[in-house]
């Protein structure tokens, strides 16, 4: 078996963080501590040093891996939250679409029917204008006989009546 040596037979005094553990004075002045808690044996090889190292290698392993696991669910939780809300804003965007949809449809029914309107009253527009040349055209033969017979009342032999 390895010698065992006091890790604080290095020092005058046992370190800060153990000052609320009771110490002798002895301690301090002679380098040795009565107390058997505070020898470690500083071989690597025995036993209680790979005891003590393993458990605590288990113990910052276990810890670093809860600290892993806990990051990996926090991003996971994070990530669902965006995938939904990426979802909800997805949703918003289709349903403003189909609503936007729906108003120019009717905007272009309500146009397609103006325009129906329009070229109905187009027609009726255009058939009125050629019944008045018709009957422009028939009053400028009708003057323009009229201007004949007053020019020459001898050439009329009957009297026209187009009425």
């Amino acid at each position: 078996m390895q010698p065992s040596m006091n890790i604080f037979s290095l020092h005058s005094c046992p370190p800060s963080y153990l000052s609320h553990f009771p110490t002798s004075s002895r301690f301090c002045v002679e380098g040795q501590n009565p107390n058997p808690l505070y020898t470690l044996q500083t071989s690597v090889n025995s036993p209680q040093f790979m005891i003590l190292s393993n458990s605590t290698s288990d113990e910052a392993e276990e810890n670093h891996n809860d600290i892993v696991n806990e990051r990996k669910q926090r991003r996971k939780l994070s990530n669902r939250e965006s995938a939904r809300r990426s979802r909800m804003r997805k949703q918003r965007q289709v349903d403003e679409l189909w609503s936007q949809v729906m108003w120019l449809r009717n905007e272009n029914h309500q146009l397609l029917h103006k325009l129906n309107r329009v070229l109905e009253s187009h027609e009726k527009v255009i058939e009125e204008n050629a019944q008045l040349k018709e009957e422009t055209s028939e009053l400028k033969h009708v003057i323009s006989d009229m201007q004949l017979q007053i020019q020459s009342p001898s050439l009329v032999l009957e009297p026209t009546l187009h009425r």
